[in-house]
């Protein structure tokens, strides 16, 4: 029988047609069963500094609606009481002491994460996910002796992500410039960047040198090179074309992480968005100055929350904000004074930056690691307040979950129905880091094993925690940890401590 040739081609589109509209359908079917996923993470936001958890003097709105349509967790946990530890403990899964190098990095630390590690990006990428980190990146960049001027690696693309937008370290330390996959951005070939943390460059003004360039007073700490009219820390030559301009930072990531967005939504995405308010200098935009009547760091909060709604605003837009998860929180406690005179004390007046706790950054107490987490996921989580104990370690377990990879990560353990809602039960005992040292909370109690050296630190006006004794308090019964109880409660210190020994005993 003679086949018509026409005929034949035509069945042949035919199939090709509806193979490619069966795996497109497919696809899209796989790229819905796995949410995006976004961690928003400010940068020294206290337990009492939104609204939602009982600011009066300040108003979040945005943030407060996904508090209001998600989940909004009276316990939350940062790993550690500052910046750097806690990044790395939430990114790994480990805690943050286990590795002696994971403490404040200056903008020259080699990469603290090895390469071999898992990573909460890497982990997702195994599972089909794109992934982004855009902002404040602070775990180290390169081998130790970085030539700016040339790609920098191994970063944040050699450990998951795949595309990456970020600041070296924080905003107050050089080098003062945008670091896009591995590369300074807008960086003039003829005008190389050197940074030394020893050193400074000769002929380079300081604050120590030049005070009246300054636009920003320093109170302690901050008196090396000027950038913007900003001492900072460490010395920085050349690099004009490449430098940020501070008032601008807010909107620079604001505006990196809507267009990934809008560029990556057809297949599920992971991304990591480090905003750096409200962490000094605290440089808010003509728009928001002066609008808190608290300040500078009154104003940048008021501009993080107007931040967080316009990229929520975006995921509606594009219309995936109901496949996305969205987890919020905090790397550490708040500090007001921390190396600028920029009346943050003098005009913080009633509001309480830690609420009713007790310390804030740099502290083994409450106000230290205790910070606002909130879960939101528009159709999935039943909105409501959780009293469980959740723990930033925990993401990556719990994303692995997610993704159905069902595996004991390091330190990090599986609380995915806790974030969703579905369960009250959470984390039962954790350990807490501050400059190195650790404290216990188990269940409503929290013990503080004794350590010698200072108890304040007079340059930031927080209690650090430390004593010379053991410290447990009931935080059902006294939140702001004024009683100390273990003389008077030590059939619990014992067990405490027991728990607490054996939660370091692979240290």
């Amino acid at each position: 029988m003679k086949i018509n040739t026409h005929y034949s081609c035509f069945l042949l589109l035919l199939s090709f047609f509806y193979l490619g509209l069966y795996s497109s359908k497919a696809q899209s079917k796989e790229a819905k069963s796995k949410p995006n996923i976004v961690i928003i993470y400010l940068d020294d936001l206290g337990y009492g500094d939104l609204s939602c958890y009982g600011a009066t003097a300040l108003q979040t709105p945005n943030i407060d609606a996904l508090a209001k349509g998600g989940i909004r967790f009276t316990d939350g946990y940062a790993t550690s009481a500052t910046c750097t530890p806690s990044r790395y403990g939430m990114l790994t899964g480990q805690y943050p002491w286990r590795n002696k190098n994971a403490k404040i990095l200056p903008g020259t630390a080699p990469l603290l994460l090895t390469t071999t590690q898992e990573t909460i990006p890497k982990m997702l990428k195994k599972e089909g996910y794109q992934t982004a980190v855009i902002g404040k990146w602070h775990l180290g960049l390169g081998s130790g002796d970085t030539d700016w001027n040339k790609k920098i690696t191994p970063g944040p693309n050699e450990v998951g992500f795949d595309e990456s937008y970020i600041m070296a370290a924080t905003q107050d330390r050089v080098p003062t410039v945008y670091i896009e996959n591995g590369t300074v951005a807008n960086l003039d070939a003829n005008d190389p960047i050197s940074v030394n943390y020893d050193t400074n460059f000769e002929g380079e003004p300081t604050a120590l040198s030049n005070p009246e360039l300054l636009k920003m007073k320093w109170d302690h700490g901050h008196n090396n090179s000027i950038v913007n009219g900003i001492p900072r820390i460490g010395f920085m030559k050349g690099g004009e074309t490449a430098k940020w301009k501070d008032t601008d930072m807010a909107s620079s990531f604001l505006t990196k992480a809507q267009n990934y967005v809008k560029t990556h939504k057809e297949k599920p995405f992971f991304l990591y968005y480090a905003m750096q308010q409200p962490h000094v200098p605290r440089t808010p935009s003509a728009q928001f100055a002066g609008k808190s009547g608290l300040g500078p760091r009154g104003d940048v909060i008021l501009e993080a929350d107007w931040c967080v709604g316009e990229f929520v605003k975006t995921l509606e837009n594009e219309g995936i904000l109901e496949n996305t998860l969205i987890v919020f929180s905090s790397d550490n406690g708040p500090v007001l004074n921390d190396g600028y005179a920029d009346d943050a004390v003098e005009k913080t007046g009633d509001h309480k930056p830690a609420g009713k706790l007790r310390g804030g950054k740099y502290s083994l107490f409450e106000g230290g690691t205790r910070v606002p987490f909130i879960t939101y996921w528009k159709g999935k989580i039943k909105p409501g307040v959780s009293n469980a104990i959740v723990f930033q370690l925990d993401l990556l377990a719990s994303f692995a979950s997610l993704t159905g990879e069902q595996k004991i990560i390091s330190d990090s353990k599986n609380y995915w129905p806790v974030l969703l809602g579905k369960s009250t039960k959470g984390r039962e005992s954790l350990i807490l880091e501050a400059d190195g040292n650790t404290a216990l909370r188990h269940e409503n109690w929290f013990m503080i094993p004794p350590y010698n050296g200072a108890a304040f630190n007079k340059n930031v006006s927080t209690e650090l925690g430390k004593s010379s004794e053991y410290q447990l308090y009931d935080l059902r019964n006294d939140v702001g940890q004024q009683q100390n109880l273990a003389s008077s409660k030590k059939k619990e210190l014992a067990k405490c401590i027991a728990i607490y020994n054996d939660l370091k005993g692979d240290e």
